[in-house]
């Protein structure tokens, strides 16, 4: 096993960068369908919703911000363009969504693809024991849970 500065075996942390990209091609995703929501949302509950929105969308920016330079701390590149988020993403992409309830499954149905990426990450960035993106993620798992919870309630389903 070769194990690089941070200490931690280099083919493990070069399948963890690859995984990590993916998930940050799927958050850049996620980021814009947020913008776009927030943007287009029209009705009676607009207002609460619009803030909800830029809520979001400004903490899927910042945890963007956190997934690439956790890919820059173990060594690699995060991907940059478009074309790279569109070509590696799995989270539904929204257009033209104006009302609420599509909108907010929007949000249910993009963050079930987040967990089930980020879970995946969680077992091998564990095995890697690499504790740094474990922290990172399983935050992430937390925050997310808690907010398709309050998604579904809202659209008056159960998890």
């Amino acid at each position: 096993m070769v194990l690089n500065s941070l200490g931690l075996d280099s083919k493990k942390t070069k399948d963890l960068t690859d995984d990590l990209n993916h998930l940050l091609a799927n958050f850049q995703i996620y980021y814009q369908n947020l913008r776009g929501i927030h943007w287009n949302i029209k009705g009676k509950r607009f207002f609460d919703l619009h803030v909800k929105f830029e809520e979001l969308y400004t903490d899927a920016n910042m945890k963007v911000d956190l997934i690439a330079e956790r890919i820059l701390t173990l060594g690699a590149t995060p991907l940059h363009t478009f074309e790279d988020y569109v070509g590696n993403a799995k989270v539904p992409v929204g257009k033209n969504i104006s009302q609420d309830d599509k909108a907010v499954r929007l949000i249910v149905d993009s963050l079930t693809a987040l967990l089930k990426i980020e879970r995946l990450i969680l077992d091998k960035s564990d095995d890697a024991n690499d504790e740094g993106t474990n922290s990172m993620v399983s935050d992430f798992i937390t925050e997310q849970e808690k907010t398709v919870w309050m998604m579904k309630a809202w659209l008056n389903e159960t998890v």
